[in-house]
C-alpha cells in the first residue's frame, strides 16, 4: 500500500512537469554515446566475427549473451572477458533492439523489437552451420527467452542446448509497474538513480512507452508459466536468482520452476544466490565485496561447465 501511495504522489508531482527528459550528450540516449556493437558488430557477434566457421569452429559452443531492459552489451563484458581467458567457447553479445542508441529509438521500440535481435543472431548462427548454441540472459532477456520457448519458435529448427537465466524478471519487485498503463501517459518517463559512469551504458530515463512494453511482456510470460509448458527435447534450463533483488522479485524463480518442465518431465534447476544486486553477475561500476566477486566467479564457472559438458 505504501508503494502505491508513493507512486500516486510521484504521478501527481510529475504530471505537471515536462514529459520529455533533459538529455545531454554525455549520457546514453543523448545522441553522442552509442553501444560499440552498433558500429563494430564483428567485435561482439560471432555471426559477424566468424561468418564461415571451419568444422571445428562450428562445433565450438556459442553462448548468445543478452542483457536487460535499459542496459547494453556492457552488462556481459565481464563474462565475455572471463570466457575468453578460459577458452573453449565463443560469446556473442547481443544488443536488444531499440537499446544502446538514441532515446527516441528506445521510446519507439516494442518488446518484439528487443527480442528480434536475439532471433536474428540465433538464426544467423544456425544458417552459418554452428551446431552448439546456448542462451544466456539477464533480467528482461530471461523473459524474452521464455516467451520464445513457450511458443513455436524452435519448431523445425535446432533448439538451444543450455538456457541460463540470471535474475529473470517475471514479477517485478516494485509493484507500481502494474499501474503503468494507467498513469504512464501522465508521467512521460521515469528517472532512475545511477552513477555518471553507468549513465553511459544504461538509460537513466525510462520512457513510459517502454515500461508498458515491459509490463506487457512479463504479463504474457507469467500467463504462459501459469498454464505450464515443456522445453524442447534438446534444451536444459537453469535459473540463478538473487534473494534480495530490488528489481525482479525472487518469486519470479518460483513461477519459472513451477511452470516449466524438461522434455522428460523433470523440474528445471534453480539456484538462489545470497546477493542484494539485480543482475549480480555485473560488478563493474558497482561497489562490491569479496562475497559478490565469489558469487560472480562461481556462476561464471558453472555456466561454462554446463555449456562445455552439454
Amino acid at each position: 500500500m505504501k508503494t502505491i501511495i508513493r507512486f500516486l504522489f510521484l504521478v501527481f508531482i510529475i504530471s505537471g512537469c515536462s514529459k520529455d527528459p533533459d538529455l545531454t550528450e554525455d549520457i546514453l540516449g543523448g545522441g553522442a554515446i552509442f553501444d560499440p556493437s552498433i558500429y563494430n558488430p564483428e567485435e561482439f557477434l560471432i555471426s559477424h566475427t566468424i561468418p564461415n566457421p571451419t568444422p571445428e569452429q562450428a562445433m565450438t559452443p556459442v553462448i548468445i549473451a543478452s542483457h536487460g531492459y535499459t542496459a547494453t552489451t556492457f552488462e556481459w563484458n565481464e563474462f565475455r572477458q572471463y570466457a575468453d581467458e578460459h577458452g573453449g567457447v565463443f560469446v556473442s553479445q547481443v544488443l536488444l533492439g531499440g537499446h544502446g542508441g538514441n532515446y527516441e529509438d528506445f521510446r519507439n521500440s516494442s518488446w518484439r523489437d528487443w527480442q528480434l535481435t536475439i532471433i536474428l543472431e540465433y538464426d544467423r548462427l544456425v544458417q552459418a552451420g554452428y551446431q552448439n548454441i546456448h542462451l544466456l540472459g539477464s533480467s528482461t532477456s530471461g523473459a524474452l527467452f521464455l516467451e520464445l520457448l513457450s511458443g513455436a519458435h524452435f519448431n523445425g529448427k535446432p533448439a538451444p542446448g543450455q538456457v541460463l537465466l540470471i535474475d529473470p524478471i517475471v514479477i517485478p519487485s516494485n509493484k507500481s509497474l502494474s499501474m503503468i498503463h494507467i498513469f504512464g501517459p501522465m508521467l512521460g518517463y521515469l528517472e532512475v538513480e545511477q552513477s555518471e559512469a553507468e549513465d553511459k551504458v544504461y538509460f537513466r530515463f525510462r520512457p513510459e512507452e517502454t515500461l508498458r512494453e515491459l509490463q506487457n511482456l512479463i504479463n504474457i510470460v507469467r500467463k504462459d508459466l501459469e498454464k505450464g509448458f515443456v522445453l524442447p527435447q534438446e534444451t536444459s534450463l537453469k535459473v540463478y536468482k538473487s534473494i534480495k533483488d530490488p528489481t525482479a522479485d525472487p518469486v519470479s524463480a518460483v513461477l519459472i520452476k513451477n511452470g516449466l518442465k524438461t522434455f522428460s518431465g523433470n523440474s528445471i534447476e534453480v539456484e538462489m544466490i545470497n546477493s542484494d544486486f539485480h543482475v549480480y553477475t555485473r560488478l563493474e561500476l558497482r561497489p562490491h565485496t569479496a562475497a559478490d566477486k565469489q558469487n560472480q566467479i562461481e556462476t561464471f564457472n558453472d555456466i561454462l561447465e554446463r555449456v562445455l559438458n552439454n
